[in-house]
């Protein structure tokens, strides 16, 4: 038991070894359930019952990748079945290099396309002073199309929401949101998705920060609003495969096809009846494949979810 599931160590844990050279071939066959036929995971947007694909990918540093790289990822992305692309106008260059590949690719219109506004000079500081219709043109004539705009900060909302809810209105977008990724924003958060008629909310979730269970995810749900979780694998100094360590995958991870522990963290995500999908960062091929193949196959049931609890509960 023990040498077979050291075998599943994620790709991050490899790249943390060098090892990257010749992962392909270091995976067992598992890691490609898109390729084996696993069924493709999706779940409906409650307010037009569309269905998405619940494994994304998030594109923060697609701005600073080699452009064949993040060209090579959107095709192999939709190679496996995935479509949903979040980016932001305050990701430096990643539009533009969303926008180029899916030219190229001839994918634009077979992808659902995410960005976000902010309203001028709002966010962390340095967001700049580009804001508001201004940012929402310039994304437009980046991407060619956007499916779903968020309103980007909490800070922004009150004077944003007029602007997408006019843009929904005019057709120009098909859906609208609200992003917020800390939860002392919370409470801010949760008065909004009371007040404004939004359809999607991109907010912090994994095993490792659940503060969104309380309040959050339950209003989502009550609301009937699409839930995108973001940082689904922990970031920083709270990156999840860090914290695992060499622990193998508990064997009944195997039940519902994990077989590496960036699956096991984001198959708990997106198992979660409130979220509609998560976009784990991938910035490396091998790093696409792993996590899309999280979205086919099958998810954890209430039980497994408990035991992934409890798992991540004693892990130290």
């Amino acid at each position: 038991m023990s040498s077979e599931a050291t075998s599943f160590r994620s790709r991050r844990e490899l790249l943390a070894a060098g090892l990257l050279t010749g992962l392909a071939a270091a995976l067992p066959p598992a890691t490609r359930a898109a390729d084996a036929g696993a069924p493709l995971i999706t779940k409906t947007i409650p307010s037009t019952g569309e269905k998405i694909p619940v494994m994304g990918v998030g594109t923060n540093q697609f701005g600073r990748a080699p452009y064949e790289d993040v060209r090579g990822i959107l095709k192999r992305m939709h190679e496996l079945g995935g479509t949903v692309i979040d980016t932001a106008a305050l990701y430096g260059d990643s539009e533009v290099q969303i926008g180029k590949a899916l030219t190229e690719l001839d994918l634009t219109r077979k992808m659902f396309i995410a960005t976000k506004l902010n309203a001028p000079g709002a966010g962390p500081a340095g967001a700049g002073a580009v804001g508001g219709m201004e940012s929402f043109e310039r994304s437009m004539q980046r991407l060619q199309k956007v499916d779903l705009l968020f309103i980007h900060f909490v800070d922004s909302v009150e004077a944003m929401m007029p602007l997408v809810a006019e843009l929904k209105k005019q057709g120009r977008v098909r859906y609208i949101g609200i992003s917020s990724i800390r939860p002392p924003q919370y409470p801010q958060l949760l008065e909004y998705l009371r007040k404004y008629p939004v359809d999607f909310l991109q907010v912090n979730y994994s095993l490792g920060d659940r503060s969104a269970e309380a309040q959050v995810l339950p209003l989502a749900a009550e609301r009937h609003i699409a839930v995108m979780a973001a940082v689904p694998l922990g970031g920083g100094r709270n990156l999840l495969i860090r914290q695992v360590g060499d622990r193998p995958l508990p064997a009944w991870a195997a039940d519902v096809g994990i077989t590496t522990w960036g699956q096991f963290f984001l198959k708990y995500v997106v198992s979660h009846p409130a979220v509609t999908c998560a976009i784990p960062g991938s910035s490396k091929l091998e790093h696409l494949e792993d996590n899309q193949a999280a979205g086919h196959g099958p998810l954890p049931d209430a039980t497994t979810r408990t035991k992934m609890e409890e798992f991540w509960t004693a892990r130290s």
